[in-house]
């Protein structure tokens, strides 16, 4: 095992922590306020804003640390033929996919509210959020079971 590990897992996993709460933070405590009009438009311009620069600095995060931990960690084969693997590679395809409902979702939000309007663009970005955050919690879930001994 590489020295180096130890340190890249820690990071991946703060990095890991810190978006897919942000996600779960966005759809569930800020865009339900948003689709009802309550909450001031600069706030969730400033909240969803922040959420997006999470996401593309973890995004770098997760190519370096991730990048680093399956070229240590695996080969071709056992990423394609193991169950571990197999998670490993469910877990790239859930990053690149929360990431994309992300922008999107984000991308509406900040379009509308630069346009002056709140409530519109909530809903708009209601079904990217909502999905990012279901797809967040099957990530975690993949996460934790990579993480157990006892299972693989």
């Amino acid at each position: 095992m590489d020295a180096l590990n130890p340190v890249m897992w820690s990071v991946h996993v703060a990095f890991a922590v810190l978006w897919t709460g942000g996600v779960l933070f966005v759809a569930l405590a800020v865009l339900p306020p948003a689709l009802r009009g309550e909450i001031d438009g600069g706030a969730l311009g400033s909240i969803v804003g922040r959420l997006r620069w999470i996401s593309r600095i973890a995004a770098l995060a997760f190519v370096a640390t991730g990048g680093h931990m399956a070229g240590t960690l695996y080969t071709f084969e056992s990423l394609t033929g193991s169950a571990r693997g197999y998670l490993v590679l469910a877990m790239i395809a859930l990053w690149f996919l929360i990431t994309g409902l992300v922008e999107v979702g984000s991308g509406k939000i900040l379009d509308g509210v630069d346009a002056g309007k709140l409530r519109e663009p909530a809903r708009d970005a209601k079904p990217f959020f909502y999905g990012a955050a279901g797809l967040s919690v099957a990530l975690v879930v993949a996460a934790g079971l990579l993480a157990s001994p006892t299972l693989f």
